[in-house]
């Protein structure tokens, strides 16, 4: 065995803290997944709200349930924006032009909230990043 490995070896099993995971119980899950959930229903409501645009078009007409969005498949190239692409562009180049609203930063709270109901929506299917 080479030095490295011979030095990952002692430190994976010699020393077991070193690599072991946070701890947490049951009820940490159940308290994430309660704010998960909400996080999605938010984004949910969002999705089937005119409150995103102006013109009120809602995501949800084009896309009921989170229909054709795909996000197991980000990042992808866009024809619309004509390169690779992350979901939350997209989501922004939809609110900008079908809805005529205004565009969200990627980690506002909003675009976090439609992405958590998109991929709720989605949960189990297998990531497939740049597939059309």
């Amino acid at each position: 065995m080479n030095t490295m490995i011979k030095v990952i070896f002692i430190l994976a099993f010699a020393y077991p803290g070193f690599v072991q995971a946070d701890d947490f119980k049951k009820s940490d899950l159940k308290r994430w997944r309660e704010q998960f959930d909400e996080v999605a229903d938010e984004g949910r409501r969002l999705f089937t709200s005119p409150d995103l645009g102006s013109n009120g078009v809602v995501c949800a007409q084009c896309h009921p349930n989170g229909a054709n969005t795909h996000p197991e498949t980000y990042p992808k190239f866009q024809k619309q924006l004509g390169r690779v692409a992350m979901m939350w562009e997209m989501v922004n180049w939809c609110i900008l032009n079908p809805l005529e609203g205004k565009p969200l930063d990627a980690d506002d709270p909003e675009m976090i909230a439609i992405h958590a109901y998109l991929a709720k929506e989605r949960k189990g299917v297998q990531l497939d990043p740049g597939r059309h």
